[in-house]
């Protein structure tokens, strides 16, 4: 996870499957539209402005996420709640865009944009499925905050009377417990 950059929507908000997917989803969209952009204007952005403009790059793309999630997802989106616009400041993706968008084609740059998104969202989903499971013993429990009434059939009992597990899915420093 390039580096352990981003921790912090890491450990907040995936407590489950649904949510680390909707997270994993909007960073991955940012990563690839950012990336594109910053190195399709690579060469028309001046290397003593290009940091604030990749900042309000990635801001822009935060905020069609956010409009969007609010659209359409809006439950989720208030799970989610400020760890959306925070999306601005997740390292990875500032860092993305300097250290290879700024210096590559636009192709390789998507591609780079996706797979690092990709990999974060996978990070993501594992950690919302342990937690997910240890704490109320199902998987995809919230799925129909993203498929509507379809998520609704995708939920899996795994453990019936978990009780005793439940407080440590929701608290992040309970997963040391475990370590």
């Amino acid at each position: 996870m390039v580096a352990l950059l981003g921790l912090c929507p890491l450990l907040a908000v995936t407590n489950n499957i649904t949510n680390a997917i909707g997270l994993g989803l909007a960073t991955t969209f940012v990563l690839v539209a950012s990336n594109t952009t910053v190195s399709i204007f690579r060469h028309h952005i001046r290397k003593e402005v290009r940091i604030p403009i990749f900042v309000l790059l990635i801001a822009s793309f935060v905020t069609i996420v956010e409009l969007a999630m609010q659209s359409f997802f809006y439950d989720l989106y208030l799970i989610l709640g400020i760890f959306v616009p925070l999306i601005v400041t997740n390292c990875a993706i500032l860092g993305r865009a300097e250290a290879f968008a700024s210096k590559n084609t636009w192709g390789k740059s998507a591609l780079d944009g996706l797979m690092m998104g990709l990999g974060f969202s996978i990070v993501l989903i594992i950690l919302g499925a342990m937690r997910e499971l240890i704490g109320s013993g199902t998987l995809f429990d919230q799925s129909a905050l993203l498929l509507g009434d379809l998520g609704n059939t995708l939920s899996i009992t795994i453990l019936k009377t978990i009780k005793a597990l439940y407080w440590q899915s929701y608290h992040p420093v309970h997963l040391l417990d475990w370590g």
